[in-house]
């Protein structure tokens, strides 16, 4: 596992009152394998407003697989993971919106803009 991977779920718990705002409430399991074919756990409990983490392998409303490398490219704003399973970069199953939900722990790609803001910028230019 590498090194941003475990920062990132580390970080989870202390971003969920911020992320969640009461938008998931179930248990997504993460399944990442590396070159080797090992598999890492990690148990995601989403509640509204809140994350626990863990390293287990139990039950869960949605599993989502994939590879360390996209995931690495997840955590840093390089792909989106809607487009990774779309691409069958990635596998999900089970309950949609917890995958939704978590997708905003992810940062947008570098160089996103918000259109809102741009508009505002635009909109103070023509006043």
């Amino acid at each position: 596992m590498t090194e941003a991977t475990e920062r990132f779920f580390a970080g989870l718990p202390s971003r969920g009152p911020e992320v969640l705002e009461g938008l998931a409430d179930g248990t997504l399991q993460i399944d990442l394998t590396d070159d080797e074919h090992r598999t890492e756990h990690w148990l995601i409990r989403l509640r509204p407003g809140s994350v626990r983490v863990s390293r287990e392998c139990g039950p869960a409303d949605a599993n989502w697989y994939s590879s360390v490398a996209l995931f690495d490219r997840l955590i840093t704003g390089e792909t989106q993971g809607v487009a990774a399973v779309l691409r069958n970069e990635s596998t999900f199953s089970g309950n949609v919106m917890l995958f939704l939900a978590f997708r905003r722990f992810f940062p947008d790609p570098p160089g996103t803009r918000d259109p809102r803001e741009t508009a505002r910028r635009t909109a103070g230019r023509l006043a």
